[in-house]
């Protein structure tokens, strides 16, 4: 492809970095993102991956706006409150830049649809809010050796690792089952404050470009933990899991369907 003079200024950021020049934009142009979850996450990564020119970007959420969301939904307005989030999300998306083709998937991330959905993308930013969908979205990756960026939020807290599945330890090399229902509070019950997920959420767009272009070192094998309170980071080296249950030496779990997945994998129905 040849770029208008229209991308030639849009892009110019971009393309004077010797790191990713023309060629680099053109990959980009070339890449298909899938955000499972709008969220505090789900939210920063869309905007800058829109913004860089991602060339088709899903999007994935199966709730409505809420006033709730507001603190750090950052997509969304007051006027938008009852809207689908996928709808809402791609008005903002086609308003910052209508070189992205937006796919939007008003659904809930489940056993049934994971693989189907995964399946035409590149790499996948996990923006979910629960276990469930966090280690669905390990799994069916995992599965299908799909890259992804996994982050998690809390109240003043935050992390995030990239998986590239077959070489880099999984999340489930991290946390090899879902901890007990109720033991560990959502944000909801916990809180969480509104600049952090937007921090992870910029991260995990940061690594999904990374990705894209084959440049720098991705998060793979390091967690990476932000404390907001006392501003620092730690890196914490991550091991692959020889004993992992879906990508060591003797996997337990091969495929999603099975009766046993559902009812000992998954305690709860998954949603984003």
């Amino acid at each position: 492809m040849s770029f208008t003079e229209e991308q030639i200024e849009r892009y110019s950021r971009h393309i004077i970095l010797q790191e990713i020049g023309e060629e680099g934009q053109k990959k980009i142009f070339d890449s298909k993102i899938l955000v499972v979850g709008l969220g505090g996450l789900g939210n920063p990564a869309c905007l800058y991956l829109a913004a860089a020119g991602i060339g088709t970007l899903g999007i994935l959420d199966s709730d409505a706006v809420e006033l709730s969301n507001l603190n750090r939904q950052i997509l969304h307005t007051t006027e938008d409150i009852g809207k689908d989030k996928v709808i809402s999300t791609k008005e903002k998306i086609n308003k910052l830049n209508k070189d992205v083709k937006v796919i939007t998937h008003k659904t809930k991330f489940t056993v049934d649809n994971a693989m189907e959905i995964i399946k035409d993308y590149d790499f996948v930013i996990d923006g979910s809010d629960n276990f469930s969908t966090k280690f669905l979205i390990n799994d069916a990756c995992v599965l299908l050796d799909k890259p992804f960026s996994h982050a998690g939020v809390l109240r003043f807290d935050g992390q995030s690792i990239t998986v590239i599945p077959n070489k880099t330890p999984c999340y489930r090399c991290i946390f090899p089952d879902m901890p007990p229902r109720d033991v560990i509070p959502t944000s909801q019950q916990a809180g969480v404050l509104g600049v952090v997920p937007g921090v992870l959420g910029t991260i995990q767009a940061l690594e999904a470009l990374k990705f894209v272009l084959g440049k720098g070192d991705l998060l793979t094998g390091r967690l990476f933990v932000f404390d907001a309170l006392k501003l620092t980071v730690r890196i914490i080296e991550i091991k692959k899991n020889e004993n992992c249950k879906i990508c060591g030496n003797g996997p337990e779990i091969l495929r999603l369907e099975s009766k046993n997945y559902i009812e000992k994998v998954l305690y709860c129905s998954p949603e984003t």
